[in-house]
């Protein structure tokens, strides 16, 4: 009797263990899952902002290209009659490069020249006679007014006929002229496109030119800045440039001139770099990479660019006002290596997020 109630009572103890036991593992996994639930706070770091500036420098393409270009086409149709020049040959200012022929004109000239003469020998002897008259009517009674008087007009109707022959004989010559062909200043001849016999003439549609003319002793480096930099480089700033074709060779020049003005296609200033090419290193149509200085803004905030969120919508800092988080747009200026000027209606003094990301929404609470 004593065996089965100690067998009863150690099947009662072990059984309040087990329930025990059962119990606290239950109450350890609810305890898990409430601490796996819990959302991990996330603290972000932020700065103050405060006005400067990034100077630095700005590295932007440019092309080569002559500082003067022309295609020279004919003023008037005619034959090619002699072409002494071609491609490649080095030109003076005013010198003969084309002749063309054109019979019609001759003789336009030629009939021109002798209206005029016509008209001018009228005009003599009106003239003359109008002065032999003059001299009559000085004897009281050999000459009526009248009589003078339409001398002296017709004298005055030859002389405007006469200098209207002149005005034709010489529009003639000139046309003629336009048969000869000379360069308007020194360079080289890039380009020749035709040949002894060809007719040629103004006014054909996509027509070719006869010649391109270009200056190569003296080039023009062409470089368009983006919007954020068109205010910072002036006029006369020294620039630096390397020819992707001339590789482990650097050169200096400055700004010469500048457009003055944004393109409404690209946004951008257009500015030009004189270079000298005495020696025939550049030639046109080379690329080339120009170093510009940029002097920054000082009404730009600068923060690290891991600040900036860049979204396929915006662009925007995460500004935190009473640990709420505010989207606030922006437009960047000069960058460096880990640092970016920004403009944003903000100031002094104002909280941003340094590491900021689109996962934080706008009027989130934050953590600082």
């Amino acid at each position: 009797m004593i065996q089965n109630n100690n067998r009863t009572s150690r099947f009662q103890f072990i059984t309040t263990l087990g329930i025990i036991a059962l119990f606290c593992s239950c109450g350890s996994k609810e305890e898990d899952k409430k601490n796996s639930a819990a959302p991990e706070k996330k603290t972000y770091a932020t700065m103050a902002l405060q006005m400067r500036q990034i100077s630095g420098n700005v590295q932007l393409p440019g092309v080569m290209q002559p500082f003067q270009f022309v295609q020279l086409f004919p003023k008037i149709s005619g034959f090619v009659k002699t072409v002494a020049v071609d491609r490649g040959s080095v030109v003076r200012q005013g010198q003969l490069l084309i002749t063309l022929e054109a019979p019609e004109v001759e003789q336009q000239v030629a009939a021109a020249k002798q209206k005029y003469l016509q008209a001018d020998a009228i005009y003599v002897n009106s003239k003359d006679r109008y002065r032999r008259l003059l001299e009559t009517s000085l004897t009281p009674g050999t000459i009526s007014p009248y009589d003078l008087e339409a001398a002296a007009s017709k004298k005055q109707g030859d002389s405007a006929t006469a200098q209207g022959e002149l005005a034709n004989f010489k529009a003639q010559e000139t046309m003629r002229n336009y048969l000869t062909v000379t360069a308007p200043f020194d360079g080289v001849i890039t380009e020749r496109n035709v040949h002894p016999g060809a007719l040629a003439g103004p006014g054909a549609q996509n027509a070719k030119p006869m010649l391109v003319l270009q200056q190569l002793s003296k080039l023009r480096l062409v470089v368009d800045i983006p919007e954020q930099y068109a205010t910072q480089v002036k006029v006369g700033d020294k620039v630096h440039y390397k020819a992707n074709s001339l590789p482990g060779q650097d050169f200096t020049g400055e700004v010469s001139r500048s457009s003055q003005s944004l393109s409404s296609n690209y946004r951008s200033e257009t500015i030009e770099i004189d270079v000298d090419n005495g020696d025939n290193l550049f030639k046109p149509g080379m690329f080339a990479e120009v170093i510009l200085p940029t002097s920054g803004s000082a009404n730009a905030f600068v923060v690290p660019k891991s600040a900036v969120v860049t979204t396929t919508e915006r662009k925007y800092v995460v500004a935190v006002k009473n640990s709420i988080a505010k989207w606030v747009d922006l437009s960047e200026g000069n960058q460096s290596k880990d640092s970016t000027e920004i403009f944003v209606n903000l100031s002094n003094g104002d909280q941003v997020i340094t590491n900021a990301s689109y996962r934080i929404k706008d009027g989130e609470k934050i953590n600082e």
